[in-house]
């Protein structure tokens, strides 16, 4: 029998509210200590070693993941300029090399940035940002090699091929000038918070860079953003989870470049900003907290009595998006809880939707869901009547098509091929169960048509349900392996998430957390009760915040699942609100609460996953954990794991994998992470008991 490795006990006591709080493992906090690494070594070895006989599995998913890909393409390429841009990808090669023909796409390639280069040498790569100067003539980039989110920022010379300036330790975003001679950027404060933005003329010493703005409220973070027009550099200071979006912009025609405030910051306002000849065209909430209005108002005449509504009707959405054209805007909302696309007309001032292909469907702006903001990915050509967007179902590939903005004709212009996909032989469908209180929780729903509902079936639940963001039902090819494998996959659209606007957010956050983790119970129970599976055939899985409901729900319902996996799960939830010195507290105080207040301390203390770890059975557990996260860190995982172990009553499979090398987002290169991906699905297989065909 392999034995597991047991955390030392070193008991900390402290005291909050008259509650005396007992942490054994405080110390594994003390992160790059001998005692520490050694730790979270042995906990990687004993998970290696209990998966084990899954490596022949976790071979064949990794092989089919890749068969699927085709591994040597190209992205469909968007005009920018005189230029088309793109991206490859080469068989073998784990990143992207990104393109550009001059004028025609049958011009000669021209590479301007290949990720396979700069990673080499490196066990983690990711691009945070890429921006070409105005002129098309030099890149700028920010590049992060440990997976900390602490990026260098270098600018290239597209004609002389060199590496002319860089910077180092800020934050990922740039922005370029308007005279192709400088770049603005975020930097780092402390608490890793993007606190500044600075305006660094190429050439020139980072020392002497000019401050534009600094933020000194800890619970704000500073975005940047660049007109489509490319006449102004808007700052967005933000509070998201407390609702509030505070906007300067800086006139790039300007000498003196001096920053102007838009609107004098209010709680719970918020603003989505764009430039249109002469006219600032804003999404607020100013007059309905729930809801967004398209407005706009003369530059000259920002005050808010000169403020014209320019859509008659309310805007449903968490986080709304707008973008500028030369003739329309686009304005990106969300309806029966699906995203939607709104034009409006500014010759005609008429507005009407874009009708999408299929009726269960997720949509992006952008290919990549982590920090990668690519310039030729947003839209960022303003003199066009074409509006890309990307759209995918559960069973249709990843979709890119282009919106005639005038004719109204969608235009496919390319679908990922999947290889073997027969999408004909599933159903998407969309079920309800029904909360406690009456509230219709949706849930979307992927499987073969064949399957009997008897209650045999494995069943796959993931959940987030947190900052109001969307758990759409989009493509995700590495996901065939299980659905090709009969087992059923679900999403749970809880509160807490953004699926249905604004107040579907509210009602799981702050006082309200408790729906998110009972939400997703319930959607268990309704599928157990519907005969799709049962519990000895259902798990779940979660990643961050997903992962802090994976954790609040197993310590509720340990009886209801038969494993569970947390990625990176953010579930000693009072010590690190506690804690205003590390990463993402003190600007999701309005998310969580602030645990010094003893009213949102008995919120936290009532589901904190940690903190209520209780002597009984647990499922069957795989948690990850990467060293360089500063967003959920390594010892929180860490500690649930050792306290887990401790306190359990019965004999099932816990494991912790710690990624040494990465932070919150694991492996950065393709092939890398679909062997993560082979590695969790195989722990599923594995503890479904469904067998290795």
């Amino acid at each position: 029998m392999i034995i597991p490795p047991v955390a030392k006990k070193k008991p900390r006591e402290f005291e909050i509210h008259g509650v005396t709080f007992k942490d054994d493992y405080f110390w594994l906090r003390n992160k790059e200590t001998d005692e520490v690494i050694s730790y979270l070594s042995d906990e990687n070895a004993y998970t290696t070693e209990m998966m084990k006989h899954t490596e022949e599995l976790q071979e064949l998913l990794f092989q089919e993941m890749k068969d699927r890909i085709k591994e040597t393409d190209e992205s469909a390429p968007m005009k920018v300029g005189e230029y088309y841009y793109y991206f490859r990808t080469e068989e073998g090669k784990n990143y992207r090399i990104h393109c550009r023909k001059h004028e025609s796409l049958d011009a000669p390639e021209e590479m301007i940035l290949d990720e396979n280069l700069l990673a080499e040498g490196q066990k983690y790569m990711q691009i945070g940002s890429m921006k070409i100067s105005p002129n098309h003539k030099m890149l700028a980039y920010s590049v992060d090699f440990t997976g900390g989110r602490t990026f260098a920022t270098r600018i290239f010379d597209l004609e002389s091929g060199e590496i002319v300036d860089s910077i180092s330790k800020v934050g990922y975003q740039i922005e370029w000038d308007k005279n192709n001679d400088a770049i603005f950027y975020s930097e780092l404060d402390d608490i890793h918070r993007e606190y500044a933005i600075s305006r660094h003329i190429v050439g020139t010493d980072q020392s002497d860079d000019i401050r534009i703005i600094e933020e000194a409220d800890t619970t704000f973070m500073v975005h940047l953003q660049k007109s489509n027009d490319q006449k102004y550099i808007f700052i967005l200071i933000a509070a998201h989870a407390a609702e509030t979006v505070d906007v300067r912009y800086l006139d790039l025609d300007d000498k003196n470049r001096e920053l102007m405030e838009f609107h004098p910051r209010t709680t719970g306002v918020e603003f989505r900003i764009e430039h249109h000849k002469g006219f600032f065209y804003f999404l607020t909430n100013i007059d309905d907290p729930q809801t967004f209005s398209l407005m706009k108002t003369k530059i000259s005449e920002i005050n808010r009595e000169s403020w014209e509504l320019v859509i008659d009707h309310k805007i449903e959405e968490r986080f709304p998006q707008l973008i500028a054209f030369q003739n329309h805007l686009v304005v990106v909302g969300r309806k029966e809880g699906y995203a939607s696309l709104t034009v409006f007309e500014l010759s005609t001032g008429t507005t009407h939707d874009i009708d999408l292909p299929e009726s269960i469907y997720g949509l992006q702006l952008a290919i990549d869901e982590n920090l990668t903001d690519i310039f030729y990915f947003g839209n960022s050509e303003y003199a066009t009547e074409k509006f890309r967007f990307i759209f995918s179902t559960p069973m249709t590939p990843t979709s890119f098509y282009d919106y005639n903005l005038t004719d109204r004709q969608l235009e496919l212009k390319k679908v990922d091929e999947v290889k073997g996909l027969d999408s004909s032989g599933f159903v998407n469908e969309r079920r309800y169960a029904s909360a406690s209180d009456g509230t219709r929780i949706p849930i979307s729903m992927t499987y073969k048509k064949d399957i009997e509902l008897d209650g045999s079936n494995p069943l796959f639940l993931v959940g987030y349900g947190s900052y109001g963001f969307s758990l759409d039902p989009r493509f995700n090819s590495k996901r065939l392996s299980l659905l090709d494998r009969g087992i059923i996959f679900a999403s749970a659209h809880i509160r807490g998430g953004g699926e249905n606007g604004k107040s579907w957010y509210h009602h799981g956050k702050l006082a309200h957390k408790m729906n998110t983790f009972t939400d997703f119970t319930t959607c268990a129970e309704y599928l157990i009760a519907e005969k799709f599976t049962s519990k000895n055939k259902l798990a779940i899985w979660g990643r961050s915040a997903g992962g802090l409901l994976v954790g609040a729900a197993v310590n509720m319902r340990p009886d209801l699942f038969s494993c569970a996996v947390a990625m990176v799960p953010f579930v000693d939830v009072i010590n690190t609100m506690l804690d205003d010195t590390i990463p993402l507290t003190t600007f999701e105080y309005t998310e969580w609460g602030n645990p010094k207040i003893k009213e949102q301390f008995e919120w936290m203390r009532e589901y904190s996953p940690y903190d209520n770890v209780e002597a009984k059975d647990y499922p069957p557990m795989l948690i990850t954990a990467g060293y360089n996260d500063p967003g959920v860190h390594y010892w929180e995982p860490a500690k649930w794991t050792a306290k887990l172990r401790a306190q359990k009553t019965n004999y099932s499979l816990l494991l912790l994998k710690t990624r040494m090398e990465s932070g919150h987002m694991g492996s950065s290169g393709r092939y890398d992470l679909m062997k993560e991906y082979a590695f969790v699905y195989s722990f599923i297989i594995d503890n479904l008991n469904i067998g290795y065909r």
